[in-house]
């Protein structure tokens, strides 16, 4: 790191990397969690359904990180937005954040269970995810904003395909809900969701990784 950063300089330095850390986190937890959770079948299962049981607790971590990377990042780029769009992206990257911070805290219920047996937990948790529908328009705003800042051209072609990397995440996980839930509603394994969710949020934290990196490689240029 150069020596003469200022202090606000160095604190979205810092939190660049720890955007980085925890999101990376994040995979390697969810990575582990598909090797000692094999009881859960990954083609209809819902990630949310290993903070069910004794290891429910790795998976509260793996929210927590990626709780944590987004509001690094906000704290990371927040000097570098302006105007309504950059201040909309930051909010909804803040709203993505308290989504997986409740998701976190909140157990899950079963995806089998029935809306009439559905727990206090789990309409809670319910919450926390509708929360995280912000995500990928925090990645098409904070993106358009940021390929907008002079200061970040060498960057525009990245921040522009990671977000559309995320835009697409999302759209193969709504369209795979919207066309294979049954009318009743019940999920089984015949409702091969699993992947499509999985790959949306593997694409959000190639998002993060990316802005953040280059965020420092910006810090480090100037």
């Amino acid at each position: 790191m150069n020596a003469t950063l200022k202090p606000a300089a160095e604190i979205s330095f810092s939190a660049a990397r720890l955007c980085m850390g925890m999101a990376a986190a994040f995979v390697v937890l969810l990575a582990v969690l598909h090797l000692i959770r094999t009881d859960l079948d990954p083609s209809w299962r819902f990630i949310s359904e290993y903070e069910i049981g004794n290891f429910g607790w790795l998976m509260r971590l793996a929210f927590f990180s990626l709780a944590a990377s987004y509001a690094a990042l906000f704290i990371a780029i927040r000097p570098q937005l302006r105007g309504f769009g950059g201040y909309a992206g930051l909010a909804c990257l803040l709203i993505s954040a308290a989504g997986l911070a409740i998701a976190g805290i909140f157990t899950t219920d079963p995806i089998t269970t029935s809306p009439e047996a559905l727990t206090t937990s789990g309409k809670l948790h319910a919450l926390g995810g509708t929360l995280g529908f912000a995500m990928p328009f925090a990645s098409v705003i904070v993106s358009w904003s940021l390929a907008r800042n002079s200061a970040w051209a060498s960057a525009r072609r990245s921040l522009l395909w990671a977000a559309g990397l995320a835009v697409i995440g999302f759209l193969v996980s709504i369209v795979s809900l919207a066309t294979m839930i049954p009318s009743d509603g019940k999920f089984g394994p015949d409702v091969a969701v699993g992947w499509p969710l999985r790959f949306e949020i593997a694409t959000y934290c190639v998002w993060l990784i990316v802005t953040a990196r280059q965020a420092l490689k910006t810090r480090e240029r100037n």
